[in-house]
């Protein structure tokens, strides 16, 4: 006998007994337990949690300066900017090449570029977590993993306070990217190493106004 009739026999073993007439109801079973622990203020626990996970995390009412000011720290070749990217949200200068994905590039062209800039769908306080599900200034999941550098944008609304909140936002048919802090793996001997399943580096901007063009300093 294989594993998968050993697994359906004992699960018809432990049925036996109940009736064939006996159906079972989703929805009688309580569901009043606790779905969250990230207190109240979510923003600032989710900025400690990304920076755990070695992201930079800069808090903002005014996205342009801020963004200008993370972009200025990296040298960069050139910054792809998907479709659909709040333009309230760009530098009147970007004072590097900006590349759109459409047509698509080509992942040498991504490789090239060195960086992304992006918004997200959500991002998790207790986690640390950005989401990205292709929408609006996402792009598509290419944009997020072979660059070496990757700047996302999240408004403060954006943010849920544990997964159970952000599973329940989420649209599970789309193309979801979970990203917590920049790509890395202890595989080998229990060495860290970055960048090698996506971006070396992770900036974070989290803007707090619910008018992300103006106001503030970054």
């Amino acid at each position: 006998m294989n594993s998968r009739n050993a697994i359906l026999a004992r699960i018809g073993a432990a049925l036996a007994d109940v009736p064939r007439t006996e159906r079972y109801d989703a929805g009688a079973i309580p569901r009043d337990y606790r779905d969250s622990h990230a207190g109240v203020d979510v923003t600032a626990l989710f900025a400690e949690r990304a920076a755990d996970y070695r992201a930079t995390v800069t808090r903002t009412a005014h996205a342009p300066a801020a963004i200008a000011a993370a972009l200025a720290r990296r040298a960069l070749a050139g910054l792809v900017v998907p479709d659909g990217f709040p333009a309230e949200w760009l530098p009147a200068e970007l004072g590097l090449r900006r590349l759109a994905d459409r047509p698509p590039l080509s992942v040498r062209e991504l490789d090239a570029a060195g960086g992304v800039l992006t918004t997200c769908a959500l991002a998790i306080a207790v986690t640390g977590t950005l989401v990205l599900d292709a929408g609006p200034g996402q792009g598509r999941r290419a944009l997020s993993l072979l660059p070496d550098y990757h700047l996302c944008v999240v408004g403060a609304d954006q943010i849920v306070g544990d997964v159970p909140e952000a599973l329940r936002r989420l649209a599970p048919r789309r193309p979801l990217t979970f990203i917590s802090g920049p790509s890395a793996t202890s595989d080998i001997e229990l060495e860290r190493v970055e960048g090698v399943h996506g971006p070396r580096t992770l900036d974070i901007v989290i803007v707090d106004s619910n008018n992300p063009g103006t106001g503030g300093t970054a």
